[in-house]
């Protein structure tokens, strides 16, 4: 179902990433794996990596070639699109797993620590997209009336960490902030028929090693990160044709779409709200149903 497709996952030197550039290779995709080779914290940095994922497609009958870099840089970003359109002749999916953890409580975590996070997860998801809008905008307009052949396709992935996760305020702002991004970029994009969606995926990775084992949530065995891939097909293929601006979710077997942010309650005051009026009827009035009290339901 993505015979000749040209596929590039970011982050796909390791886990999700891994597993999505294998199935995508498998339903017929040329994939280029783009990974930097860092540890979990984003440190060091290893060709061997990406290569690596590449080389066991081509030994399975796939079409790969490895991109090592950080796509976290504008410049390489830009470099990573342009080398494979110059490769494969166009690029019609990119799905990005690039992501690095740095735990801390807020009160301890090192302005260090908050930037690297940041830049890996939130920037590393926009260069690219970046890269790749700019691309298929041109390439749009020069495909005048006709259009492209099929709608290009990025999906940017987030993380159920978006909704608030102990000792990873970086890695939550971060995850939280592709999710706007989505919801703005597909916008921007979906006259230039290209698709933009967010996966909030669950799976075992080395990120879950990171965890003590007493509090992992799951086992590689309950949770497999090859589960996430199939989505990730589907979402580069013709049949999630204007799917866009969309978060979705895989993990196990299940797999869903998430709604987005609205209001719950609402009061309306026709003079305007005072701080005297809120006292008396916030709680009573506005949001007389509504739990205001969240920490506990988040972590």
């Amino acid at each position: 179902m993505l015979e000749d497709a040209v596929c590039v996952v970011a982050g796909g030197g390791n886990g999700l990433g891994e597993q999505a550039a294998h199935e995508l290779a498998a339903h017929g995709a040329r994939v280029v794996v783009n990974d930097l080779g860092t540890d979990v914290d984003g440190t060091g940095s290893d060709p061997a990596v990406p290569e690596a994922v590449a080389a066991e497609i081509r030994e399975r009958g796939g079409t790969a070639t490895a991109h090592h870099g950080d796509v976290s840089d504008f410049e390489y970003a830009d470099a990573l699109i342009a080398d494979t359109v110059a490769e494969y002749g166009r690029v019609d999916f990119v799905c990005n797993f690039a992501g690095i953890l740095r735990d801390g409580l807020s009160y301890k975590l090192s302005p260090a620590d908050w930037e690297a996070v940041v830049e890996t997860n939130l920037t590393g998801q926009f260069a690219p997209l970046r890269a790749a809008a700019a691309h298929w905008r041109e390439a749009s307009k020069a495909a005048g009336e006709e259009g492209f052949d099929r709608q290009r396709s990025y999906l940017a992935v987030s993380g159920g960490a978006a909704r608030g996760s102990l000792g990873q305020a970086n890695y939550a702002a971060a995850k939280a902030g592709v999710l706007g991004m989505v919801r703005s970029v597909s916008t921007e994009l979906v006259r230039s028929d290209v698709r933009v969606n967010a996966l909030i995926p669950n799976g075992y990775t080395r990120m879950t090693e990171t965890v003590p084992e007493e509090h992992r949530p799951y086992t590689a065995a309950e949770m497999p990160a090859e589960k996430v891939a199939p989505l990730v097909a589907y979402l580069a293929s013709d049949h999630a044709e204007d799917v866009t601006g969309c978060t979705l979710y895989a993990g196990g077997d299940r797999v869903g779409v998430l709604s987005d942010p609205a209001m719950e309650a609402v009061g309306v005051d026709p003079d305007g709200w005072t701080l005297e009026a809120l006292a008396e009827h916030f709680r009573e009035d506005v949001a007389a149903d509504v739990e205001l009290t969240r920490t506990e339901s988040y972590l």
